[in-house]
């Protein structure tokens, strides 16, 4: 069976891959992280068949979990009520074969331990073969998400025989699927010894079919490139501008706009304009100019000619916020916009 997994520049297609592969015929199980990405996922199957083919099945990562892989099976044996994304009572530390591991005392089952619950009951194989009765090919889009135990877990199913494809971009990583102690706690600290993860897995590594970046201009790759410290080539030389502003009047007029998605590091939704959130936008393919809000921390880096040193994770979210943008990316200091934040 073919396996592989691509690793891919914002902005390349790989989503766009992912609709295209698609049939009326063969059986698909496509499953991805966040909400914006499963809503983005199925409008594209959709833009493309004009309806949603009954043999095409996309699933949000902890709905596929607990319905397809643990209701089956466990459900009524274990008498569960459904998923708490709370994190699980420090003490007292429960065995790895204890049910209180992984469940609350309400018989809620912890989001981050789910996988290996579902491992540790031994169903990986039964899961392989759920897989394999019901899909001919297995997608999942946004790969770099899954951490802690639901990456373990992922490389297991991916034993199925079926076409598998996983797809993602290493350094658009801005959340995991879920944490549990140190399992997989440096999963995203060397690419290198990433990629040798699913190469082990006897998933084939292709880095270079989807290198080029469509949705970003030639300008806007340069920026990310030089400055961000993250390689992304653009797919023609289409320019466009990239500046820093910080006349009241013209941050005022951008604030206004509401053609210019205004993207904030955190708390977007404090302003009474067309927002989101640096790392929450991942999978918006929708925006044209786009207008990044910096705080104080990273106007200093602007004005220090780089971002290559700030922290890992704001990096990966500031090239997630710079990358969505199509035309002209405009940054602004948060600074300018108190007087528009609400109490």
């Amino acid at each position: 069976m073919d396996k592989s997994v691509v690793f891919a520049v914002a902005g390349s297609g790989k989503t766009t891959r992912l609709v295209a592969a698609l049939d009326e015929v063969r059986r698909f199980l496509l499953v991805t992280y966040t909400e914006a990405n499963y809503n983005n996922l199925r409008a594209k199957v959709i833009e493309r068949f004009g309806y949603m083919p009954p043999n095409i099945a996309i699933y949000t990562y902890f709905r596929f979990l607990h319905s397809f892989c643990y209701r089956p099976f466990l459900r009524s044996k274990k008498d569960t009520r459904g998923i708490t994304f709370n994190a699980p009572e420090r003490f007292p530390v429960y065995p790895l074969t204890h049910d209180r591991r992984y469940m609350s005392p309400g018989r809620w089952l912890y989001a981050n331990r789910l996988a290996k619950f579902i491992e540790q009951s031994g169903l990986v194989d039964a899961v392989v073969a759920r897989i394999e009765k019901y899909f001919d090919v297995f997608f999942v889009d946004e790969v770099q998400d899954f951490g802690g135990h639901d990456f373990n877990f992922l490389l297991k199913i991916s034993a199925a025989q079926v076409r598998t494809s996983f797809v993602g971009d290493f350094h658009q990583h801005t959340f995991d699927t879920s944490r549990d102690g140190n399992v997989n706690a440096n999963l995203h600290a060397d690419y290198d010894a990433y990629k040798k993860k699913f190469e082990r897995a006897c998933l084939k590594v292709d880095t270079d079919s989807l290198i080029r970046s469509r949705r970003c201009s030639k300008s806007v790759c340069d920026f990310i490139t030089e400055k961000i410290g993250i390689n992304i080539q653009a797919h023609d030389e289409r320019t466009s501008v990239v500046r820093f502003e910080d006349d009241p009047a013209t941050v005022e007029a951008l604030y206004r706009d509401s053609g210019t998605v205004k993207l904030f590091y955190k708390e977007h939704q404090k302003y009474d304009c067309f927002s989101q959130n640096w790392g929450a936008s991942k999978g918006m393919d929708c925006y044209e100019d786009v207008c990044v809000v910096l705080n104080p921390g990273n106007v200093k880096a602007w004005k220090a000619g780089s971002f290559r040193d700030i922290n890992p994770e704001t990096r990966n979210k500031l090239y997630v916020a710079c990358s969505r943008a199509r035309g002209n990316l405009t940054f602004i200091p948060e600074s300018l916009l108190k007087q528009y934040k609400r109490s």
